[in-house]
């Protein structure tokens, strides 16, 4: 009965905000632009907190358009998808990350990359914002107190992310197999996703697991929000060991495939039972789109996104304690960004703050 009557209460929501926008649709008075943004799977934190941002997008009836956030089963198909389907690109944004843009670029369908990236995306991507920095799959977590670095893992039991997910997935066996020689000739890897691979850790059904945590762009102002992984771990009571990455590994990936994989510490105290100065990999999550999409409605997102999350910021974590309006213009260029996205944070008085940030330069 419970699953039942949370399943008809997600319909409803769904059918809510269907409604709800053809209604804002069907009224009169100019049309509606309908944009569509490609996210991540059901339960995955920025899916949630994009469909808030539409609901107060449409609320608002000033900004011309309908924002409608996708599930997707996760970046790469987002990447991939964009590639393939033109009808998306004057109508479709997406979420990614500089890493993703780049693997897809140069190294879609090498041996390493070939059952995540099957094929190469090669198309120069316009960044329309910086979401902030995520963590997910370059570090790890355990009960075993033996396993103190990644190359111990080898041998175990692992609990990875999906071959959909960029982070979890991707970046945990890139990492694993290029950098420390892990793979599933010499160990087991289990593709189980954030969920499943969480109740196997606390079931004793692999050793280590993958963890992940995001944070803002900010300068001074980092403020690192864990995973549902670690939350769920945190609550069983259990005493937690962390296993950093190298920062050699993060250079060697980024020399093999020219990616901008960056160190970075997690001060002691952030984590539940952490001994020290953490250490893992990250790298930037941006909105992007292809350069097809109209200058104009290209700057209203921009713009829509900057004056309304101030007002849903309680609403949701991401908006709470990631976002920040100088991070948005974090890697952005004048030869990455779109144009209409230039003008909004032009407008906003934030673009010359992106000469703080190291640029992300696209591949050629």
């Amino acid at each position: 009965m419970i699953f039942k009557m949370k399943k008809l209460g997600t319909l409803f929501l769904f059918s809510f905000y269907c409604l709800f926008a053809f209604s804002a649709t069907s009224t009169a008075g100019p049309k509606l632009d309908v944009l569509t943004q490609l996210e991540a799977p059901m339960g995955h934190g920025s899916l949630m907190a994009f469909t808030i941002l539409g609901n107060f997008v449409a609320k608002a009836d000033q900004w011309g358009f309908i924002l409608r956030p996708q599930e997707t089963p996760g970046f790469l198909y987002n990447i991939r998808e964009m590639g393939q389907n033109k009808a998306r690109w004057k109508n479709t944004v997406f979420g990614t990350e500089e890493t993703i843009i780049t693997l897809a670029y140069v190294a879609g369908g090498t041996p390493e990359l070939k059952e995540f990236l099957p094929v190469k995306v090669p198309i120069a991507w316009k960044m329309l914002w910086s979401e902030g920095i995520a963590s997910q799959g370059m570090w790890y977590i355990t009960f075993d107190p033996e396993l103190k670095t990644i190359a111990d893992l080898k041998g175990k039991k692992l609990g990875l992310g999906l071959r959909t997910q960029s982070d979890w997935g991707m970046d945990a066996t890139l990492f694993l197999n290029v950098a420390y020689g892990i793979n599933r000739k010499n160990s087991k890897l289990f593709y189980l996703g954030p969920a499943k691979m969480t109740d196997s850790l606390l079931d004793g059904k692999v050793d280590a697991i993958c963890m992940g945590m995001v944070a803002g762009n900010a300068t001074g102002t980092k403020k690192w929000l864990p995973s549902s992984v670690y939350l769920k771990l945190k609550a069983s009571g259990r005493k937690l060991h962390y296993i950093p990455i190298d920062p050699w590994a993060i250079e060697k990936i980024n020399q093999k495939y020219g990616t901008t994989y960056q160190v970075e510490k997690i001060p002691v105290g952030t984590l539940k039972d952490q001994q020290g100065e953490l250490t893992v990999g990250a790298d930037r999550v941006f909105i992007a789109c292809h350069p097809s999409l109209p200058e104009d409605l290209a700057y209203r997102y921009v713009m829509a996104v900057a004056k309304t999350v101030p007002q849903i910021r309680e609403y949701h974590a991401l908006w709470k304690f990631v976002w920040n309006l100088e991070g948005m213009v974090s890697g952005l260029t004048e030869e990455n960004c779109h144009p209409g996205a230039i003008r909004a944070l032009k407008e906003l008085g934030v673009w010359e703050k992106r000469k703080d940030y190291p640029p992300f330069i696209m591949p050629k």
